[in-house]
């Protein structure tokens, strides 16, 4: 009997040992599997331009304060004296840099000292030796993660960053003979037993580091008799099979360590930022103890949330690292005076979200969800923040303006509000500085700059004008008087947007003052089929038809692509391709992508300084004139534009670095009631203003196969000294140079010629 009960403990203890080796087998293919493959997903993180400082720039120190913050950096009383660390005045700004890190340069943080002059950069030098610093360039703002399912930060740090004050600090706080057992700890669980029943609550937790992170890194939260023991199976595997410091590596990238907004903090990499501001290879002793004391408990005991819970519990792992020997009572008592310290955190909203879709849409041409949200891939890209943040309080304040000037804009429901869109870039270079689709992302994410397709009215002209200097100068004339074209059998009469007397007109004087009918005389006489043609290599992908109504405007364009069309005048007839993404490295600091200046010649340098001159007299003399008035001092090309009904309000203006195009109107095409000189025009100037540090004083550049001569301003020929009445310099493509001298005041002109060549003699004499 006792022998059938012996053999049948026997098998059944056979039988149990064999299940436990095969699951022992299972659970070992499961985690070489898991931690032999990519063992988290680390969200990829965009990141606007760098931001260059220099003497002698201007800047908006509301601004770049604000730049400032958001690159993390945090005001003090002293002198800076670590990372991150900044103190000002209005007229100088100490500040402890960051390290800069992009695909293209690799720097070590450094203080230096900027010092101001009528908001004006002064000086940047060296807070260590005092040596000038020519160009500062500030590190990249981080503007969004792709985020997976999980929503988690983590930075990834090798064991060896690692303090080893940093590793004491969490043995004692954790697991303290982490090295001495083999996954589980007998006295461990004894010695929390104990202090728990003395307390009568839970103090101490038996599990070892191992068992935290076979349970944190396999296993569902509930808490069951079946998980207990897959934990414990899990733990012994793992110890089994990896080095100690694999495991403890493992165990420090992943624990939970805090909340920001809906964002996880995970590990102690990410943890050492967020709390204090700096990589894990400078935390201090007590900064160490404060991030192993949140382990237990990370937002019960965040400093963000109770400071003195938090110190207590600092203290508690300060004491036991000293009971273990990590520290002397000197330390100890030096650490417990210690103040806990933290840089602060704000949880900003989405930055630029609309130009954040538009890269979206690029990237995802590159690279699928999954990769971007798991990767850690570091995306760049040519947003400048100032900019896009200077964008956004334009718009909001023209708007809000238009509203109060004219009531009947306003709208009760926040989708059928007024609407605009502004986009800014750099002409030379396609980079996208600034991109507004809308008034509120989080009314209507319809990004109007990339999507809509709206009419462009007389912004449309210079495409026109463009096409006329094929066969035409400056000076030569057009008739402003009315007629009617007929239309696919039906007749079309254009009209000028305000009665004018002048009948004939030049060139520049009709695109300076916008005239319908001097601008379709000129497209009837050049050609609306040569019109298309041109306009098409200008890479508008809406069509567009050979009507007369075309020289007006009256197809639509996606204002993206009115905006690069318009680059081509800016960059000496050069297109480039709209660039949002500059490049795209993996977390190994690999470049995977990166966009280079992707142009292309479409007009001659000749002709798109002639297009530049005249839009010059549009904003000196023309449409635009009102510009003056709103402190734009400095030389500006641009465009105003209106639709019919007032559906459409536009300005595009520009200088030799900077375009910004402004659209205003109804997402249903109701009238505004306002031209683009009264809508648009004004948010540009606003715009402009708020970003001194692209304003340039200097011209555009005269290239070769242009001339400048002095016409008659009646006539357009070459003028006659003390004959023609108001003589005016032009400037024209070598082809079109006049010759001939105005024959209108010739008579009169060579009557003078001849009394002062008499009065000379007798003066003589």
């Amino acid at each position: 009997m006792y022998k059938k009960i012996l053999i049948g403990l026997l098998i059944a203890l056979f039988l149990g040992a064999a299940a436990i080796v095969s699951y022992g087998w299972y659970l070992s293919s499961r985690i070489e599997e898991r931690f032999s493959a990519r063992r988290w997903s680390i969200p990829s993180k965009v990141y606007s331009d760098t931001t260059l400082l220099y003497p002698g720039q201007r800047i908006n120190p509301e601004l770049f304060q604000e730049k400032l913050l958001n690159l993390d950096y945090r005001s003090v009383s002293h002198l800076p004296s670590r990372r991150g660390e900044m103190r000002s005045s209005p007229s100088s700004l100490d500040i402890y840099l960051h390290d800069l890190k992009t695909p293209w340069q690799n720097r070590d943080g450094f203080a230096v000292q900027i010092t101001f002059k009528q908001e004006r950069i002064q000086n940047i030098k060296r807070a260590d030796n005092g040596q000038d610093i020519p160009i500062l360039e500030l590190e990249p703002e981080e503007i969004m993660l792709f985020f997976g399912p999980e929503r988690e930060r983590r930075q990834l740090v090798a064991i060896q960053e690692v303090p080893e004050h940093l590793i004491h600090a969490v043995l004692a706080a954790e697991d303290s003979r982490f090295y001495q057992h083999h996954g589980l700890d007998p006295r461990g669980i004894l010695r929390a037993f104990i202090t728990n029943v003395r307390y009568g609550s839970i103090k101490q937790g038996g599990s070892t580091l191992t068992q935290q992170l076979a349970k944190n890194y396999f296993l569902t939260p509930q808490r069951t008799i079946t998980r207990k023991i897959k934990e414990i199976l899990l733990s012994v595997v793992m110890e089994i099979k990896y080095q100690k410091d694999e495991i403890l590596e493992i165990y420090l990238n992943e624990i939970y360590l805090g909340q920001k907004g809906s964002v996880s903090i995970s590990g102690v990499g990410e943890a050492s930022y967020f709390y204090f501001g700096k990589p894990v290879t400078e935390l201090s002793r007590p900064e160490s103890a404060t991030l192993a004391g949140l382990i237990r408990a990370p937002n019960h005991y965040s400093p963000y949330q109770d400071k003195t819970r938090c110190r207590d519990r600092r203290n508690d792992v300060l004491r036991a690292m000293h009971n273990k020997g990590w520290l002397s009572e000197t330390e100890l008592q030096s650490d417990l005076k210690a103040q806990v310290d933290t840089v602060g955190y704000t949880v900003h909203g989405k930055k630029a979200p609309y130009f954040i879709d538009y890269l979206a849409d690029q990237l995802g041409s590159l690279y699928h969800p999954e990769i971007l949200s798991s990767l850690g891939l570091s995306i760049y890209t040519t947003l400048d923040t100032q900019v896009q943040m200077a964008a956004e309080k334009a718009l909001v304040k023209g708007l809000a303006r238009l509203e109060t000037l004219n009531p009947d804009l306003q709208r009760t429901q926040a989708e059928q509000q007024l609407q605009g869109a502004i986009i800014v870039m750099q002409p030379k270079t396609g980079y996208i500085l600034a991109m507004v689709g809308g008034r509120s992302y989080s009314v209507s994410q319809f990004n109007r700059i990339t999507q809509a397709k709206r009419q462009p009215g007389s912004a449309f002209k210079p495409f026109v004008y463009l096409t006329g200097l094929d066969d035409f100068a400056p000076t030569s004339f057009l008739s402003n008087d009315a007629k009617t074209y007929t239309v696919d059998g039906e007749d079309w009469e254009p009209q000028n947007f305000q009665p004018v007397t002048a009948f004939t007109v030049t060139l520049r004087e009709a695109l300076k003052m916008s005239y319908n009918l001097a601008t379709v005389d000129l497209a009837m006489q050049t050609g609306l089929d040569h019109i298309v043609d041109i306009t098409s290599r200008f890479h508008f992908s809406t069509p567009m038809k050979p009507y007369p109504s075309l020289a007006l405007g009256a197809f639509e364009v996606i204002p993206l692509e009115l905006a690069r069309a318009y680059c081509v005048f800016a960059a000496d007839g050069v297109q480039p391709y709209p660039l949002s993404l500059k490049g795209v490295v993996n977390e190994n600091g690999d470049i995977l992508q990166q966009k280079h200046m992707d142009i292309e010649r479409l007009i001659s340098p000749a002709k798109a300084f002639i297009m530049n001159h005249m839009l010059q007299s549009v904003v000196t003399e023309g449409t635009a004139r009102s510009l003056k008035t709103k402190e734009i001092h400095w030389p500006v090309a641009g465009k105003t534009g209106t639709t019919n009904e007032f559906r459409d309000a536009w300005f595009v203006g520009y200088t030799p670095d900077i375009l910004a195009l402004v659209w205003v109107g109804f997402d249903n095409v109701d009238s505004i009631s306002a031209t683009g000189s009264s809508a648009a025009l004004p948010i540009w100037a606003d715009l402009i203003k708020s970003i001194p540090q692209y304003i340039s004083e200097s011209k555009f550049k005269t290239p070769a196969g242009v001339e400048k001569r002095t016409v008659c301003s009646v006539t357009g020929l070459l003028f006659i000294e003390n004959a023609c009445p108001q003589p005016v310099e032009e400037y024209f493509l070598a082809k079109d140079v006049p010759t001939e001298y105005c024959p209108l005041h010739q008579k009169s002109g060579l009557g003078k010629q001849i009394l002062k060549g008499l009065k000379k003699v007798f003066n003589d004499d």
